[in-house]
């Protein structure tokens, strides 16, 4: 059995380029302009799920920006954990202050530095190698549901009524 240290140093360079993948979507959901692009970051975060493991991923539209849903039930008698995160970013505004272009993301002393980089695509994008990891070596001990959201960043309008409407 690997380590996860071992699993993150054999799959380094596959990882980054996937998280880069992911950031380089500027999927601002504040801006009109970029709602193609939210639904281009939604498709491909459910590709990502796919990837990883999870029985099921699809991409539900909303009112708003998309809710991507993924699950892996190994077992409907086991507990359920559910990983939420949202894939929308904050504008990049006032562009002038950033150093390298914000949906370009570049490593600066061991840091990524790019426009969701942390909040939240990053963060997200490590559950999903976490369950990718679990899977891979046969250790996932409960079943794994993900909601992801498009809208977080503007308040979330969408998300209640999408729950109601996807128990």
């Amino acid at each position: 059995m690997k380590t996860v240290n071992e699993y993150i140093h054999e799959n380094q360079q596959r990882f980054l380029d996937e998280l880069f993948g992911l950031i380089r979507i500027p999927s601002v959901s504040s801006v009109p302009d970029h709602k193609e692009d939210m639904v281009r970051t939604a498709g491909y975060l459910a590709d990502q799920l796919l990837k990883a493991g999870a029985d099921h991923a699809k991409v539900y539209a909303t009112e708003g920006h998309p809710v991507v849903y993924g699950h892996k039930i190994i077992n409907s008698a086991k507990p359920t954990v559910l990983v939420y995160g949202h894939y929308d970013v904050m504008p990049v505004d006032p562009i002038d202050l950033w150093k390298t272009p914000p949906f370009d993301p570049e490593i600066r002393d061991g840091k990524i530095y790019a426009r969701g980089s942390a909040d939240d695509k990053g963060q997200l994008f490590m559950q999903v190698k976490a369950f990718e990891y679990l899977l891979s070596e046969n250790l996932l001990e409960c079943n794994v549901k993900f909601m992801i959201e498009g809208e977080e960043e503007m308040g979330s309008p969408s998300l209640n009524k999408w729950c109601r409407d996807n128990k």
